[in-house]
């Protein structure tokens, strides 16, 4: 695992990362300023105390070649249209999603899930 806390998602790493016992994945474009903006809150967000040390948090850039397999494998993802798209997993299993960016969104729902242990 890389000492960066928000680690770079690609073909050869997503599955890994996806059964992580918590694992937070923002999907972007190299071209998309919501998600620049976004990238820079995060990287504020996980240099600080509120972050959860035991949460893996990752960003998968959609316009990278060598995805064709996560992209087979998550049929849904043709029908994202707004970007950033976060989504939150549990030892694989998506058990949260949303739409654009925002720290406390995503706070907000990681807390929420944690607590009630899903």
């Amino acid at each position: 695992m890389t000492t960066e806390r928000l680690e770079p998602i690609d073909g050869a790493n997503w599955e890994v990362f996806l059964k992580a016992p918590w694992a937070v994945l923002m999907l972007g474009k190299s071209d998309c300023e919501h998600c620049h903006e976004y990238t820079e809150e995060l990287h504020g967000y996980l240099g600080g105390q509120a972050a959860p040390a035991d949460v893996r948090f990752g960003k998968m850039l959609l316009d990278r070649g060598g995805l064709a397999t996560f992209k087979r494998a998550n049929p849904w993802l043709a029908e994202v249209d707004v970007l950033p798209y976060t989504l939150i997993y549990r030892g694989g299993e998506k058990v949260a999603e949303f739409a654009g960016g925002g720290v406390e969104r995503l706070q907000t729902r990681l807390e929420r899930l944690r607590a009630e242990g899903r």
